[in-house]
């Protein structure tokens, strides 16, 4: 299913997604097809979004496109003494 059906379904809703086909420009991840799971509430969208296994995401139908910004420089470690 394309997000744009996903977004006519399920109107400025969060919905936990499960991502089956993608293409990547630079440093984004541009989401072609997805498979909605569930409708997640506004107040636990935060916990479904950290809680998301591999693959699926919350996002929220109110943007126009299912883009995901992809982190390549590795995390900084801070090393307390």
């Amino acid at each position: 299913m394309k997000w744009q059906e996903v977004r006519e379904l399920f109107p400025d809703q969060f919905v936990l997604i499960s991502i089956l086909d993608f293409h990547e420009e630079g440093n984004l991840k541009i989401v072609d097809e997805v498979a909605p799971i569930r409708v997640v509430p506004n107040d636990e969208a935060n916990k479904e979004f950290f809680q998301a296994k591999p693959g699926t995401i919350v996002y929220h139908t109110s943007n126009e496109n299912c883009i995901i910004h992809i982190r390549r420089d590795p995390l900084m470690r801070v090393r307390r003494i």
